[in-house]
């Protein structure tokens, strides 16, 4: 446990298994990262390199078991000795989760408001009709008016920018500490990929949020966070400031990340392949 109160997460040697037809199979060893108050952690790494199960082992998303060791201090409390009670008693009020895809997230068979008065009513004690005006002061809060009858619709009815504002609107319904999100922008266009990442950032501004941003973009991490941590095979390949890490990587397959983002402006390019083969191991820190 770090002695400065300014640590509101601290997760040490995290090691996430799960099931496979084969048997257990290791996906995050030895996890080591900070998270300090008011500041943004961007997590990345191609897909499959752990970066969302550390994040739902962090937020109690995950089955106890898949967690084989390793401690997430959260304001000083380790998450993975509290019950599923009590783990359950934090998702919300605490720490609140963006999932990478709220057409899956959401319940299809019930309303957009029914759903975000669940949590309200559940972790505030609030009644019907209050967690309904505050269901529309939320939306509201995110960019969609009141007028636009979003409360009664389905979430089929909605636009993929529309439904990650929803997620986004319940995510902080209960005013958490930490907000996880989890590949936020995936699936969106360019322009609403822009308007979700900026309302994150004023949201985080507004609130007072602590933010785990979860990408597979490193030139998207580099714009929108404060510290970074990069990730290859469930091993962390690099952690620091953002600015240090893009500016002057240590690891060569950070660099290789960075080589291998596309750029305006460029003339056409064949891009670099990354041979993961010689990143066996962490970079020391």
């Amino acid at each position: 446990m770090h002695p400065n109160d300014d640590v509101l997460l601290d997760v040490t040697g995290l090691d996430v298994d799960i099931m496979t037809v084969g048997g257990s199979h290791r996906v995050v060893h030895g996890l080591d990262l900070t998270l300090r108050r008011g500041r943004t952690l961007g997590v990345v790494g191609e897909s499959g390199s752990g970066k969302s199960m550390t994040a739902t082992a962090v937020a109690g998303i995950l089955p106890d078991a898949a967690v084989a060791s390793g401690s997430v201090l959260y304001q000083g409390r380790d998450l993975l000795a509290l019950t599923a009670r009590e783990r359950r008693r934090l998702a919300g009020p605490e720490i609140g989760f963006v999932f990478q895809e709220p057409m899956s997230a959401l319940h299809p068979t019930m309303t957009i408001g029914r759903q975000m008065a669940a949590p309200l009513r559940l972790h505030l004690g609030l009644t019907r009709r209050l967690a309904r005006e505050r269901s529309a002061e939320l939306l509201d809060l995110v960019g969609i008016p009141p007028s636009r009858g979003v409360l009664d619709a389905y979430v089929h009815q909605l636009s993929g920018g529309m439904r990650q504002r929803v997620m986004i609107a319940m995510s902080i319904s209960c005013e958490p500490s930490l907000l996880i999100a989890d590949e936020p922008t995936t699936a969106l266009d360019a322009t609403v990929q822009k308007q979700i990442l900026d309302l994150l950032a004023r949201l985080r501004g507004e609130l007072g949020l602590s933010m785990i941003l979860i990408s597979h973009d490193l030139g998207l991490v580099a714009e929108h966070t404060d510290d970074v941590t990069v990730m290859l095979d469930g091993h962390v390949m690099e952690s620091g400031p953002t600015g240090r890490v893009v500016s002057s990587p240590e690891s060569g397959y950070t660099q290789g990340l960075l080589e291998a983002s596309p750029r305006l402006g460029r003339s056409p390019r064949r891009l670099p392949v990354i041979d993961k083969s010689r990143f066996t191991k962490a970079v020391p820190r």
